[in-house]
């Protein structure tokens, strides 16, 4: 029976750089033979779960729905990268409780970086008084309090910290390719 894939969540506020990460992750991990699955919660949110909106039950429902996801695809894959925001402790913690391996990534970045960035304008939205819900700024967002790696993105480059995540997961498997996905 082939072993249950890692999970890694990248965690962070917005525009901290999680999808951006989970890409050049996603592109390391696939070179060096491995299946990949990446759930991004924007568009996991956009393809999947459009009827779910931002307030506190809608949120609930919204990561309990993406978890489940992400430990089926470990089932499937011997990498699953979540890039979610996940602002809840818990619903990170519900995740690791159920999966065979998992690994959470704190991706952080100084505010000032995260508002020069804003590519979606949310922190602007926010500061202005049309965004309400924004973690981090008009709603909680909890950090990991001991996440396995952290990735500021506010001084290290996007090669940096993907090597970084490649660097801890690629000792996690036997040596050579995995077997195809099914």
């Amino acid at each position: 029976m082939r072993p249950s894939g890692i999970i890694v969540w990248l965690t962070g506020r917005p525009a901290s750089g999680k999808s951006t990460l989970a890409s050049a992750v996603a592109d390391r991990m696939r070179a060096l033979g491995r299946t990949v699955a990446w759930l991004d919660s924007d568009e996991v949110r956009r393809t999947r779960m459009p009827e779910l909106g931002f307030g506190e039950a809608d949120r609930d429902t919204f990561y309990s729905r993406l978890g489940d996801l992400a430990l089926e695809a470990a089932r499937h894959h011997d990498v699953v990268l979540v890039s979610a925001t996940a602002p809840r402790v818990r619903y990170r913690d519900e995740v690791r409780g159920r999966a065979a391996r998992f690994i959470e990534v704190f991706v952080t970045a100084p505010e000032p970086t995260l508002m020069a960035r804003d590519p979606k304008g949310l922190y602007a939205q926010a500061r202005g008084g049309a965004l309400t819900q924004l973690p981090g700024v008009g709603a909680a967002y909890e950090s990991p309090p001991h996440p396995e790696l952290v990735c500021d993105t506010g001084t290290a480059t996007v090669d940096a910290g993907a090597e970084t995540i490649v660097s801890y997961l690629v000792p996690l498997f036997p040596s050579g390719p995995s077997a195809p996905a099914r």
